[in-house]
């Protein structure tokens, strides 16, 4: 679980959606209705990964937003001490972001790095480049179906078709994945066909 989204949020009070967009305007929705019942079960997820994030609700509507606020902020000093560590000065070029960190490699390996045009280094950031782009796209399939299944493990486990739908979902059977979810509560099948079409568009 997650205490900061940097992307959108989704939000359910059982398997209803309640609310989605910009974090702050969701919890406050999810505020509200906790107010009006606070026996409501509430669960918001990150809109890409599908990563449970936790809120304190307690306190009025407007502690919540502070507390918000401070974590989201604390998040971002965190992310730009760890950048200004990365770029300090030290071995490397610094001005183009080259960043000096130990390889170790077989001997035969070293002697086909150094036979490379513009040496072991240029050598390296090609091979890296190139394998980069190679999986890129299997890496785009993995992570919408993590999220996909993420989602639907959380939400959709006590559907009907559940064991079904997710086989068919991860072969890649469209059509039968949609029509073994059908019977899903409404909120819940609409967000999980979302998703999974993400992995379906990924895989195309």
């Amino acid at each position: 679980m997650s205490t900061t989204a940097p992307h959108p949020v989704i939000a359910f009070a059982g398997a209803h959606r309640i609310a989605s967009g910009q974090l702050a305007l969701v919890a406050l929705k999810a505020k509200e209705l906790l107010d009006r019942n606070d026996s409501a079960a509430i669960l918001i997820f990150d809109d890409v990964t599908s990563e449970q994030v936790e809120i304190d609700f307690r306190g009025s509507a407007e502690q919540v937003l502070q507390r918000l606020s401070a974590t989201e902020a604390g998040a971002s000093t965190a992310e730009t001490a760890s950048a200004d560590q990365q770029t300090a000065r030290g071995p490397g070029r610094p001005k183009l972001g080259v960043i000096g960190r130990e390889v170790t490699l077989l001997p035969r390996h070293w002697n086909w790095l150094n036979q490379q045009s513009g040496g072991a280094s240029v050598a390296l950031r090609k091979l890296v480049e190139e394998a980069k782009r190679r999986s890129e796209e299997r890496d785009q399939i993995r992570r919408a179906q993590e999220s996909a299944y993420r989602f639907m493990s959380a939400m959709a486990g006590n559907q009907a078709n559940f064991e079904e739908a997710t086989r068919a979902f991860f072969a890649g059977d469209q059509p039968r994945f949609e029509e073994l979810s059908e019977p899903w509560q409404i909120d819940i099948r609409d967000h999980a066909r979302t998703l999974a079409a993400r992995a379906f568009a990924a895989a195309e």
